[in-house]
């Protein structure tokens, strides 16, 4: 697993035996996506984002959630490109002492993110001993029942005992600027003001037709569906290739911004899981020119390439994706020359 992780959980980790969730058992409680028995199906697809970030808390020095060392934790999945986001942010920015991490199995059955102890996966470090993420949602809501998706990655709150945030969107923009006065690297600015515009038109094409839209083929039931997701992906990665003909190092001016951090997850996985797993083979990334040397060029710093586990990545998707690869069969990764 990455040194850029390991370096620090923060200081919220437990003494003590922590507990763990039972192993895989899709008999029990079949996938995510198929559950069975006690695993409560989420909603996914069409009509349910208003349940898939049913908590928008911010940091906010007169909020309910001021910044503060050592009180937040984040909840993420190696697996996810959404969770990476975060575990960039922290890295580039030097919050590894600030705020801690607990990382979940990739592979999951029915009941959903669990926490297992095993190689590039922790137990909940965060201190409620939770062993599905699940709980942390169910004890976050009034009721105390959750019955909604659960994602990654999540924003804990360990003085409160509740999830701040689950819209990784915003939690990128918290990590990145209001933990300054702890951060190794206070003076990175990955959202300047006078960019912003720029980035968030950029945000707006990148997340919904590539970050999202690989999932829009890939989890098409239909030919008709399939070809529009297929479609908007290899546009907005035709219109990437071409913004980078001026010879750029990174998407919006002369540094590193949100834009880069957003991009370069979906990026990362494309060759390994996206273009066979999802069928969207009409290129390869490293068929890209410009794209794939600004792809290796990001992984060749450590807060990207440092959190990318691309074992864990197959893992999860061809391991537990059943609706889209049924035997479970995860092949072994593709040849990727990352060297610059």
């Amino acid at each position: 697993m990455s040194t850029v992780i390991e370096e620090s959980t923060g200081l919220q980790t437990p003494s003590g035996a922590l507990d763990e969730a039972s192993p895989v058992d899709y008999d029990s409680y079949g996938t995510i996506y198929q559950p069975r028995g006690d695993a409560l199906k989420a909603p996914f697809g069409p009509g349910a984002d208003s349940t898939v970030y049913p908590f928008r808390n911010r940091i906010d020095p007169d909020g309910e959630f001021p910044p503060e060392v050592h009180r937040y934790h984040l909840y993420v999945s190696l697996a996810c490109p959404f969770a990476q986001h975060t575990l960039i942010v922290r890295a580039l920015k030097g919050l590894a002492e600030a705020v801690g991490v607990s990382i979940v199995d990739p592979v999951r059955d029915g009941r959903g993110w669990a926490f297992r102890s095993g190689p590039g996966h922790t137990l909940d470090r965060a201190g409620d001993g939770f062993t599905l993420l699940c709980e942390a949602y169910a004890k976050s809501s009034p009721s105390g029942v959750y019955t909604g998706r659960v994602s990654v990655p999540v924003l804990w709150d360990t003085r409160s005992h509740q999830v701040v945030s689950n819209y990784y969107p915003e939690i990128t923009l918290d990590l990145g600027s209001q933990f300054n006065q702890w951060a190794t690297h206070p003076e990175l600015d990955l959202y300047p003001v006078h960019r912003r515009d720029e980035i968030d038109s950029l945000n707006s094409q990148i997340g919904p037709h590539l970050n999202e839209g690989v999932y829009h083929a890939g989890f098409a039931t239909g030919q008709e569906d399939y070809h529009a997701g297929y479609r908007e992906v290899f546009e907005t990665l035709d219109l990437l290739e071409d913004r980078l003909a001026d010879g750029r190092s990174y998407l919006v001016g002369d540094q590193i911004t949100e834009a880069d951090v957003r991009l370069w997850p979906t990026l990362a996985r494309f060759d390994s899981v996206y273009h066979g797993h999802f069928k969207l083979n009409r290129n390869r990334l490293t068929d890209f020119t410009r794209l794939w040397a600004y792809t290796r060029r990001l992984h060749a710093i450590p807060a990207f390439g440092g959190t990318l586990d691309l074992d864990q990545i197959r893992r999860h998707y061809y391991g537990t994706q059943r609706h889209i690869n049924p035997t479970g069969i995860v092949p072994p990764a593709p040849a990727i020359d990352w060297s610059i």
